[in-house]
């Protein structure tokens, strides 16, 4: 059983066991100090050690994501978005807290935060970065936490249903607007995406190699559920493609040379120039997989 004393104002666990070192420590309450000194045997029972904490008590959350975000970011298909996220959690409050001290009302504290200023998606997003670091922290770097605290906290409920679709002329407006913008594939990109109901980083990762003429297929090697499948081209999507092959430079391997914010920005101002409100690009997969049915 720990030991818990008031000593000179302050509140002092004392933690003594069989075939340890005793470790003590002081607090400014005394529910610190009981926490502390449950956590700490907690930690024996399991491991049969106590951990040496100082580096949790000089160790920021900050630098745990920095530390993350060099080593474990670079080899996931999406760090160019997850180190953006990163940069966001870097700079906000959460990330100055010690390991030491970072607690669940800690993490539940910047979830409202949070949802208060993005969507629940993004906060779930943002929360799944925190809990990952934390795991990786614990079983690859050695970390004596106790336990992954952001896993405690209940994640928002994402409710982002959504039916949208194309109606009356907006396909034809969409269509023609394209042909008034700047960017000669955007046509072609959105007709493919409303045939084939892709992904936008599946159109956006498209190479000519992946396009089938003879069968009339696009094979995609990865997916977002991981696994490679073959999309079908109709005939209105196939002339499509090939029309803009055409006209396409000879040693240009990606079908539409754009990044996703360059896509973004393409698709803002192509919706303002043909006066259409709440179509996101995405709806157009909808579209797509509802022409299929």
């Amino acid at each position: 059983m720990a030991t818990i004393r008031k000593l000179r104002g302050r509140w002092q666990a004392q933690v003594r066991r069989r075939g340890m070192k005793p470790r003590a420590k002081s607090f400014d309450s005394k529910a610190e100090a009981e926490k502390w000194a449950r956590d700490l045997e907690s930690q024996v029972d399991r491991f049969g050690m106590a951990p040496d904490t100082k580096i949790l008590e000089t160790t920021t959350l900050g630098e745990l994501l920095e530390r993350y975000q060099k080593e474990i970011t670079p080899r996931k298909r999406g760090a160019v978005q997850e180190g953006q996220r990163i940069d966001v959690l870097r700079r906000h409050d959460l990330s100055h807290r010690t390991l030491i001290g970072l607690s669940q009302q800690d993490v539940a504290t910047f979830r409202d935060e949070r949802l208060q200023r993005v969507a629940p998606s993004t906060a779930v997003r943002e929360m799944a970065i925190l809990s990952h670091t934390l795991e990786v922290a614990i079983r690859d770097w050695g970390m004596p936490l106790a336990k992954n605290v952001v896993k405690l906290v209940r994640r928002p409920v994402i409710r982002n249903e959504r039916c949208r679709r194309l109606t009356g002329d907006e396909e034809l407006r969409l269509l023609d607007g394209c042909d008034a913008g700047q960017i000669p594939y955007l046509r072609t990109l959105v007709i493919v995406a409303i045939e084939t109901g892709m992904r936008r980083g599946e159109l956006l990762g498209l190479k000519w190699s992946d396009v089938s003429h003879n069968r009339r297929v696009i094979t995609l090697t990865l997916t977002k559920n991981g696994s490679g499948r073959e999309v079908p081209l109709s005939p209105r999507a196939f002339d499509a493609l090939m029309d803009w092959k055409s006209r396409t430079e000879v040693d240009q391997s990606t079908v539409f040379p754009m990044t996703t914010g360059a896509l973004e920005q393409a698709w803002r101002r192509l919706l303002i120039r043909v006066g259409i409100t709440g179509l996101r690009f995405h709806d157009l997969r909808h579209e797509g997989v509802s022409q299929c049915r």
